[in-house]
């Protein structure tokens, strides 16, 4: 029961500090949504839906949870080893285990809230939501394991500053080579080649044809579901509580 109740302490702490910072609430929640509406108004994108926000909602759900689960988690971590927040509180009866579930539940609670904005945010601007709703959580959920492994990854092994660089750099990368906001089909060919190898791609690629009814990329989940084994495996064998 003690445990129990440490538990729920700590993730409760954990999400008050998440949505005191200020920069985390602009990369997790204002950047998706802000793509969204943008893309969706200026209507530049050329894909093979009729509306393009029929792209944009997969693409942005998996935007956010890459920003959740690797940008936001990672980042916080990150600091946390370096000013020894994460040696002292191994220490507690909370555990290390049940901190990282306490990060965990955290990370889901902030992707709850991202999915609802972005869902009425995309019915708002002429989204009609369709069948696979529950694959694309599945998928999201999967999506969620990969980017967190590569924060915790980045994390656990990078000097804070250093990790903070990188976990915003490769969000940007990501960003660009996800297939989110942008078709990968417009990128030259040697590049879509290359982006269909990375987690971003694989998750926006698969969660949009889930959504949109299209025949299912089964390459792209393979793709998946390797990042979702291969990045905790690496964050659980490399990962140092300590700088």
């Amino acid at each position: 029961m003690a445990n129990r109740r440490a538990l729920v302490a700590q993730a409760r702490a954990e999400t008050v500090l998440q949505m005191r910072r200020g920069e985390n609430l602009i990369v997790t929640l204002a950047i998706p949504l802000g793509i969204l509406v943008f893309f969706a108004k200026v209507d530049t994108i050329s894909t093979d839906f009729a509306h393009p926000v029929d792209f944009l909602v997969p693409g942005v759900l998996s935007l956010a949870v890459m920003a959740a689960a690797m940008v936001s988690l990672g980042i916080a971590t990150g600091f946390e080893r370096r000013y020894g927040v994460l040696k002292r509180l191994g220490s507690t009866p909370l555990s290390r285990s049940g901190l990282l579930i306490a990060k965990t539940a955290t990370v889901l609670g902030l992707e709850v809230v991202q999915i609802i904005l972005v869902v009425l945010v995309g019915i708002a601007i002429g989204w009609d939501p369709p069948g696979g709703l529950v694959p694309a959580v599945v998928l999201l959920l999967i999506g969620t394991v990969a980017f967190a492994g590569i924060g915790m990854l980045m994390a656990g092994t990078l000097r804070a500053e250093a990790n903070l660089a990188a976990a915003n750099g490769l969000f940007l990368v990501l960003l660009f080579l996800g297939g989110m906001a942008y078709p990968l089909d417009k990128l030259p060919a040697a590049l879509e080649d290359f982006a269909k190898l990375l987690p971003a791609a694989a998750l926006s690629e698969t969660v949009r044809a889930v959504l949109a009814s299209q025949p299912f990329p089964t390459g792209e989940l393979v793709v998946l579901l390797v990042w979702a084994v291969a990045a905790p495996l690496l964050a659980a064998r490399y990962f140092r509580w300590e700088e």
